[in-house]
């Protein structure tokens, strides 16, 4: 498993190696068809910055030519904000003061009417905090089952799991899991995450080879932009992905770069990365990985997801409430983040058609079951 493969990497032998490349190996990684992880470390570094432009026409160029002029939809739904973990930076964390909210299968149909009445989303992702006591496996088995009549793809956000239970779920209508692995940082992990089942760093990073195994259609990862160095995070990210692409290749995968939102806690973020940084790394991880889904969240405000939607960004949410019953059950309860881009769908869909681009609802029918 992953975990066995990334002891070869060391992290500051990685951040030296990125803070040592020179004009010239950009222009070199800019100049392969098959880009490695040393052009990849070459693109996100400093020295790539005066080559942003250049970077973006041929991320621009790919993206076109392996998916179109296409954006691709789907909306968050969160179901529960109860979690046995104390993630300092997280506005779940166990340890903040406030009434939880766990979703009936009732108040889950309710939700799923009111997204449908926003648009005619067919991508859902199905979010939880992390609390296998009160919202396990039987749970998510019961709300897949719940969402499926109303949606043909669903995505789950969630705890990692045994193998065995997402291929259990997948029986009950799963087609992705999204995880983030926070920091590939092994020493600080702990740091950010002290108690509950996140604090162990090798569970969470194998997760990825059981979703594999499990024959999941879609993996989603990613790091938190804002707790470690991001160029090293991103680097063993893409090893990461490199890893199990070789592994499962059958299987599709997205990546995305959340920046740190304003969340309960205050914890404040220790990395800041800017939007040319941000657009860099996304340049860098479409040259570096061609056929990979990129995906911007409302975490983005408008004007910059407008402007990377056209530059390498393939699918994006809209519409998105971050807290359970934020639809319609109960708008009231804690959201995990602050959103930036607050458009409704039809605002997001319009703009994303103004630009020239086709909106795409649909990528997945439960027929391919």
């Amino acid at each position: 498993m992953f975990y066995d493969e990334i002891k070869k990497y060391d992290w500051d032998e990685t951040t030296r190696c990125i803070a040592s490349k020179r004009a010239a190996d950009v222009e070199t990684a800019l100049g392969k068809t098959h880009p490695d992880v040393d052009d990849f470390m070459a693109l996100i570094s400093p020295a790539a910055a005066p080559y942003l432009e250049d970077m973006a026409q041929i991320s621009r160029r790919i993206t076109q030519e392996r998916f179109g002029k296409t954006i691709s939809m789907y909306i968050p739904l969160y179901i529960t904000n109860s979690c046995a973990n104390g993630c300092v930076y997280c506005g779940f964390n166990h340890n903040n003061p406030f009434e939880r909210t766990i979703l009936t299968m009732d108040e889950i149909r309710r939700e799923c009417e009111a997204i449908r009445r926003l648009g005619p989303f067919e991508n859902l992702l199905i979010v939880t905090g992390e609390n296998p006591a009160r919202a396990g496996v039987d749970y998510l088995e019961e709300a897949l089952r719940t969402c499926r009549p109303y949606f043909n793809n669903l995505t789950i956000e969630v705890m990692p799991l045994k193998a065995e239970d997402y291929e259990r779920l997948t029986h009950s209508g799963l087609n992705g899991v999204v995880c983030f692995q926070e920091t590939y940082h092994e020493e600080n992990y702990k740091k950010y995450h002290p108690v509950g089942m996140k604090s162990i760093y090798h569970w969470r990073l194998n997760g990825y080879d059981r979703m594999g195994q499990a024959g999941v259609h879609k993996i989603g990862m990613g790091v938190l932009i804002g707790l470690e160095d991001w160029r090293t995070d991103v680097t063993m990210m893409a090893r990461h992905l490199q890893y199990l692409r070789k592994n499962y290749w059958q299987t599709k995968y997205s990546v995305n770069f959340p920046r740190m939102r304003p969340s309960k806690g205050g914890f404040q973020p220790n990395v800041v990365m800017s939007d040319r940084e941000l657009a860099q790394l996304t340049f860098a991880f479409r040259i570096f990985d061609n056929d990979v889904d990129i995906s911007y969240s409302t975490r983005e405000n408008t004007d910059f997801r407008n402007n990377m939607m056209q530059l390498g960004v393939t699918s994006m949410s809209a519409g998105s409430k971050t807290d359970p019953g934020g639809y319609a059950v109960n708008p009231q309860s804690l959201e995990q983040f602050s959103v930036s881009d607050e458009r409704t769908p039809a605002d997001v869909a319009a703009d994303i058609r103004s630009l020239g681009y086709e909106v795409v609802w649909k990528d997945w029918d439960k027929v391919f079951d």
